[in-house]
């Protein structure tokens, strides 16, 4: 059986004491911002405070999930300054215990954290997130635009001009809709005509179907060459509504990926995020050595609020790179792994620098 030893036992408690008030800050702003706008939403519906409330509940794990690496920074900026206030490195260094075995010690155990979050953190907020978006959904004037991706192709519901419209096309290329159905009812749900299509431009909300075939109630059949397909669609905002990923949990993001695959539709995104859910336990660890790094690089008479201020400077720094990397893979401008590993590897190498001389600070 593994058995800590009283100065690992002492310095995991104090780091993991000083990540766990750290996070409790991090998810008391993410709260009340949160619960700010979705007050903000509701302010001219009438509705129950319960539900802005439990929209907040179910929305604020996700947001969490997206700034760890900087809760995680931060925290273990302020465990190295209580270290040092207490001035108990100096005295880990006479009981032979040098600064490696500390940074060993905390960020093999940020590795576990990470593992944990993506494992159980990331899927239930990913529950959480859709059913956030499930409820709020029922609120807004969207809920009458629905869209999926299915193995039997891509689904769209529209309601526009009084007509309810129901599309089917098996793949999707581009800025078009291939093989495309599409069904016609009234309000009331009667069927008014199908109509049929090789290709559909959906460029913009109005659609140009090619040798468009409409077959009427009546059974009657009239071919048009290009027909105007008025929507409330067009590629852009059907891209968008799969963009989401953040709700769909490990085994959805798999189910979704085959299904995009089933219909040529691009999976560069799906790829992208699975990538940075992979990627993430190691990533945490980065920050959390990059963040001891520095702190036993500079000096610690420093104030608490320049330390702070300058864990947020990093933060913002690192959360832009990462940012800008992660759309230049995902515009294919770059490969989808070098735009989520490319990051990480220049934090090594840069937490790797001020790792030269850690046991002589």
């Amino acid at each position: 059986m593994f058995y800590l030893k009283v100065y690992q036992q002492y310095i995991l408690n104090n780091y993991l004491s000083t990540l766990g008030k750290i996070f409790a800050i991090f998810f008391s702003l993410a709260f009340v911002l949160t619960i700010f706008e979705e007050i903000s939403f509701f302010k001219d519906i009438e509705i129950s405070f319960i539900v802005p409330f439990l929209l907040t509940l179910l929305n604020v794990p996700s947001v969490l999930y997206e700034i760890f690496p900087f809760i995680f920074l931060i925290s273990t900026q302020f465990f190295f300054i209580k270290l040092a206030d207490r001035h108990e490195l100096i005295a880990f260094k006479n009981f032979g215990l040098d600064n490696t075995k500390v940074l060993k010690l905390i960020s093999f155990t940020t590795l576990l954290i990470g593992i944990f979050i993506i494992i159980i953190f990331y899927n239930a907020s990913a529950s959480m997130k859709f059913l956030y978006l499930e409820i709020k959904n029922k609120y807004t004037d969207d809920h009458k635009y629905l869209a999926a991706i299915t193995e039997n192709g891509i689904w769209v519901k529209d309601e526009i001009n009084e007509e309810i419209n129901i599309i089917n096309a098996e793949q999707i290329e581009k800025n078009k809709l291939l093989n495309v159905d599409i069904l016609q009812f009234d309000e009331n749900f009667n069927l008014l005509q199908i109509i049929y299509g090789n290709e559909a431009d959906i460029t913009n909300n109005s659609w140009k179907i090619d040798n468009a075939i409409i077959s009427k109630y009546d059974h009657l059949e009239k071919k048009i060459a290009n027909l105007e397909f008025p929507t409330n669609f067009n590629y852009e905002k059907i891209n968008s509504l799969f963009s989401n990923l953040s709700s769909l949990n490990m085994l959805e993001l798999r189910k979704i990926k085959k299904d995009y695959e089933s219909m040529n539709y691009s999976t560069t995104e799906i790829n992208s995020h699975v990538q940075k859910i992979f990627s993430y336990p190691i990533y945490l660890m980065i920050m959390t050595i990059l963040s001891a790094t520095i702190m036993m690089n500079i000096k610690y008479d420093k104030s608490k609020v320049f330390h702070l201020i300058f864990g947020i400077l990093l933060s913002v720094i690192i959360y832009y790179i990462h940012y800008f990397l992660g759309v230049l893979g995902k515009s294919e401008k770059i490969p989808v792994v070098v735009s989520i590993w490319m990051p990480i590897i220049l934090l090594t190498i840069i937490s790797s620098i001020g790792l030269i001389r850690i046991n002589e600070k």
